[in-house]
């Protein structure tokens, strides 16, 4: 290619470039106009006339403020304990004798359960009686020599101190021998037992487990804000998930006077009956605390809540929305009570508040809108 050709091309392109710039700013500099343009232009009598531009109104779901009636309560989820449970253990050491129970029996108070190696503490507790016989019986003597004045009073009291040692020594010895016997510190049911007759038993060693199982503990929290409206004496529901239909009727025992600092909630503990033997311990609880009955509460679904600092939800009225603060309540079933801003049967918008401003033109779909207006029939057909 020769010098002229090459030039050439340059040149044209160089003007190719230039034109394709002018037409791409005489188009940026052009109004914009066509059928689109003239349509939405303001004319006489249209919205918008006066040189500002028409709004439109907002599709948005509302729904009504409805009074209803419930149960005032509030809900946990709690521990069954047993009235009374412990862990046996001997507290001197021994080889096991007999066992006198069978595992998860039901055993009296009182009754020996396992009876330890005792021919040593007997033998010791037979030698105490005797030496006490012995010493009663000197004692005695010495009581009848001194009346006839055979016998300084200084012998007398010795005699009478041995004697007070030897009933020490047989309360002693009795002591030693009734530890050999373990026994039910109250009625209740057995666990199971992992010993055998002929084991040697450590002092402090596991031994069984007894349960007091007629009557059982519920043990729950309930959070700070409901400390001044429990008290001793209510009533609590409790619930299985176990035993599904099934309720149960307990009684609020004890409120512990400290409140969690972690979590901010407040111990509490029922008792219930449980003579049946339906439920035991250990078991997981559903809780219901009974406060009464409350007649129209007004109840709005928790999507009309207006997310952000002081709880607000915006109300239609007029085909415009308005933005209301409210003062909440309880909370139940995806719905939320509101104790002051609104009244029953006004319209709160439950989706579309994010495009929603003060005073915005609003159109209501959803349950809660108002119906269309029926056409009117047309006279003389």
């Amino acid at each position: 290619m020769n010098k002229n050709s090459r030039f050439g091309i340059i040149t044209l392109a160089v003007i190719g470039l230039a034109g394709l710039g002018y037409i791409a700013y005489s188009a940026n500099r052009s109004p914009v106009a066509g059928p689109l343009a003239v349509s939405n232009a303001p004319g006489p009598g249209k919205p918008g006339a006066s040189g500002a531009p028409a709004s439109f109104p907002t599709s948005v779901e509302v729904a009504k403020v409805a009074g209803s009636d419930f149960s005032d309560d509030v809900s946990a989820v709690g521990t069954l304990k047993s009235n009374e449970s412990v862990v046996l253990r001997p507290e001197t050491a021994g080889r096991i004798a007999s066992i006198g129970f069978k595992d998860g029996a039901l055993v009296a108070k009182g009754a020996v359960l396992i009876t330890l190696d005792s021919a040593i503490q007997d033998a010791e507790l037979q030698q105490a009686r005797a030496n006490l016989a012995l010493a009663r019986s000197s004692h005695q003597r010495n009581v009848e020599l001194v009346g006839r004045k055979f016998l300084s009073q200084q012998a007398l009291d010795s005699s009478g101190a041995t004697l007070k040692v030897q009933e020490a020594a047989v309360r002693l010895a009795e002591a030693k021998a009734a530890k050999m016997r373990i026994k039910a510190p109250f009625k209740g049911m057995l666990g199971l037992r992992n010993v055998s007759v002929g084991d040697y038993l450590k002092d402090g060693q596991d031994l069984i487990n007894i349960e007091d199982v007629a009557t059982l503990r519920v043990d729950f929290k309930l959070p700070e804000a409901y400390q001044g409206r429990i008290s001793q004496g209510q009533t609590v529901e409790v619930l299985s998930d176990a035993l599904p239909g099934e309720r149960f009727k307990a009684v609020l025992d004890a409120i512990d006077p400290m409140v969690d600092q972690n979590g901010r909630s407040i111990s509490a503990r029922a008792r219930l009956d449980n003579a049946a033997g339906k439920l035991r311990p250990g078991m997981f609880v559903r809780v219901r605390l009974l406060f009464g009955e409350r007649k129209g509460v007004l109840m709005v679904p928790e999507q009309a809540i207006v997310p952000g600092g002081q709880p607000a939800v915006f109300k239609v009225a007029d085909g415009k929305a308005a933005l209301v603060k409210v003062r909440l309540g309880v909370r139940r079933a995806a719905q939320v009570e509101v104790l002051e801003g609104l009244s029953e049967g006004d319209l709160v918008v439950t989706a579309g508040q994010l495009k929603l401003r003060e005073g915005a033109m609003v159109k209501a779909v959803g349950e809660g809108a108002p119906a269309a207006p029926q056409p009117a029939a047309t006279a003389g057909k």
